[in-house]
């Protein structure tokens, strides 16, 4: 949001549109729900409302996919405005309260909990490229993705430090992160 933040609204919405078309394009791919999108980033459920066994496994691929898209934009950008764009991801898995929200119309999904809060944490802490996995989420994906492991550190609202953890996968055909 910093790079677009002097420009002309027109001008950062040509750019951030993209972004977002790209990165649910990610989502989409791997069966995710968009469940909210705020300003420049978005909030993603797997495995609910539908439940998923694998919901851990394919947010992971979805990240890596999401920061593919945006490697290959963010050198359009560069070359048009001048922007270097990268996005943070966090992932964290558990139980959440999903609620429906509409009528016979639309339907929304909004999912509340602490799991929701940490992942968001997660994304927080994630340095501009790159993925952060939970411990939750690492248990449920260990030896499908590979991470390095960043070790436990204080998270705001938490009384326990987390463990988290760099998400990269060269084996399944995606790029390093």
């Amino acid at each position: 949001m910093e790079l677009l933040a002097d420009r002309d609204p027109e001008e950062a919405r040509t750019i951030l549109d993209p972004v977002l078309a790209r990165i649910m394009a990610g989502v989409h791919r791997f069966e995710g729900a968009v469940n909210q999108v705020m300003g420049d980033g978005i909030m993603v459920l797997f495995g609910a409302p539908l439940a998923r066994e694998n919901h851990a496994l394919q947010a992971s691929y979805a990240a890596l996919a999401m920061q593919a898209a945006m490697r290959e934009y963010t050198d359009e950008v560069r070359r048009t405005h001048g922007l270097k764009l990268r996005i943070l991801v966090g992932l964290n898995s558990g139980e959440v309260v999903v609620r429906a929200i509409g009528n016979d119309l639309h339907m929304d999904y909004s999912a509340v909990g602490e799991t929701t809060v940490l992942a968001a944490r997660m994304e927080q802490m994630a340095s501009p490229g790159s993925v952060r996995l939970a411990a939750a989420t690492l248990w449920l994906v260990e030896g499908l993705v590979r991470v390095n492991i960043l070790g436990p550190v204080p998270i705001k609202d938490l009384t326990e430090p987390e463990e988290h953890h760099q998400h990269y996968a060269c084996e399944s055909g995606w790029c390093t992160l």
